[in-house]
């Protein structure tokens, strides 16, 4: 029905704005991101190279298009004359037929995606007809879960972006030799988010107070920040929050806190609002999470901090159990399990377990709901710091 005469109607600038997006929302308000048409190109052409998508893939969309412009792929399959698949609701059992019916070679997908068909049942998962290549961003995944998916036959790459950079600029570019390591040492390595794609100029982690790299070994946190040719062009309607996230250099301030480990690869540790000082330590709950990833009862998890009266705040875990583990583990074993693993400040003094944690739209955990359900329990007090609910 439409025109074949129809003219294509062209940006009189490469800069003019192209596309409005929303910011997930997890720890605050959602902004409103405003990119340019060279933004785009840039970050669409340069995630088909760092992806090495070959021509004519067929792409399931287990990724929502309005999460960072489903990563640029919509444009990225035109490019390449991919096939869409899409589905109309996005489950385990969908996604392994789809697979297997439509002969899938590529999808994009939050980790709750991996944790999704990680975890589904033996009826429902089906073997794979050949390699299908999983790209996984939007939150650090576990490498618990990125062996567990590894496991089952997908070929995993894992990338990092935000809403403000359209797609995927740091890229966890993998080396030949790690296919000879063992396969939790793959999974670890592949858990980090990597070095910049060929369309960023520069990415560094720098200290918040003195703006100076942070060394490079592995440890050190600050602030994850990123400088090239898609960063947005700002936020709707908000120079406020534009000058405050894009500096006079050009260096735009991601707000995600990680470290630069001594090969270059940098690593996500959490978001600045989500770090927990207990007791003078900085505790990064994405690392907290990770080991709690690692339980095998363990479906979700999710590290808060709750106000305490000795130490300020303590890490509060929230965790969804397996079907088949539902109400057979306890708040004591958690923390037992947790204590063999981890520093013993960093272990939950709070366990909360839950049917279900509260997400966003695009699979991100909502974790400003789960502070806000930390702080209304109160703080834990010196002489009992630890406590176990159900909500």
């Amino acid at each position: 029905m439409a025109d074949p005469e129809f003219k294509w109607v062209r940006p009189t600038s490469e800069w003019d704005p192209m596309v409005l997006n929303y910011t997930s929302g997890t720890t605050a308000a959602p902004k409103r991101v405003v990119h340019c048409h060279r933004g785009i190109f840039v970050v669409t052409m340069v995630s088909l190279v760092d992806w090495a998508v070959p021509p004519r893939p067929t792409f399931l969309w287990t990724l929502p298009m309005f999460h960072a412009n489903g990563w640029s792929f919509p444009w990225g399959m035109a490019v390449v004359g991919g096939t869409n698949v899409c589905l109309r609701r996005v489950d385990a059992k969908n996604v392994y037929a789809a697979i297997t019916d439509h002969e899938i070679t590529h999808l994009c997908g939050a980790p709750v995606v991996l944790s999704m068909l990680a975890n589904a049942p033996e009826g429902v998962r089906k073997p794979l007809h050949s390699k299908v290549r999983i790209m996984t961003a939007g939150s650090p995944p576990p490498a618990a879960v990125l062996h567990r998916v590894e496991a089952l036959g997908f070929e995993l790459s894992h990338g990092y972006g935000l809403t403000e950079t359209g797609g995927h600029v740091v890229s966890c570019a993998w080396k030949g030799e790690w296919n000879k390591l063992p396969a939790s040492e793959r999974a670890r390595l592949k858990a980090r988010q990597g070095v910049r794609t060929p369309g960023k100029a520069e990415v560094d982690i720098v200290d918040a107070d003195t703006g100076r790299s942070v060394p490079r070994e592995g440890s050190t946190m600050g602030e994850i920040v990123l400088r090239g040719g898609c960063i947005m062009l700002g936020y709707l309607n908000d120079s406020e929050a534009t000058k405050a996230a894009i500096r006079d250099d050009g260096w735009f301030y991601t707000g995600d806190v990680g470290v630069m480990h001594p090969d270059g690869y940098l690593e996500i540790r959490d978001r600045s609002k989500d770090v927990i000082i207990s007791g003078g330590e900085n505790i990064s709950s994405v690392e907290v999470e990770s080991m709690l990833y690692g339980r095998p009862a363990v479906s979700e998890a999710a590290v808060v901090a709750r106000p305490d009266e000795f130490w300020g705040e303590t890490p509060c875990a929230f965790v969804s159990l397996k079907e088949d583990a539902a109400g057979t583990v306890t708040t004591a074993e958690v923390m037992a399990w947790s204590r063999e693993r981890m520093a013993g400040y960093m272990v939950p003094k709070t366990v909360v377990f839950r049917a279900e944690l509260p997400k966003t739209s695009t699979g991100k955990v909502k974790k400003y709901v789960l502070r806000k359900l930390a702080m209304e329990m109160g703080p834990t007090c010196r002489v009992s710091s630890s406590s176990s609910s159900k909500m």
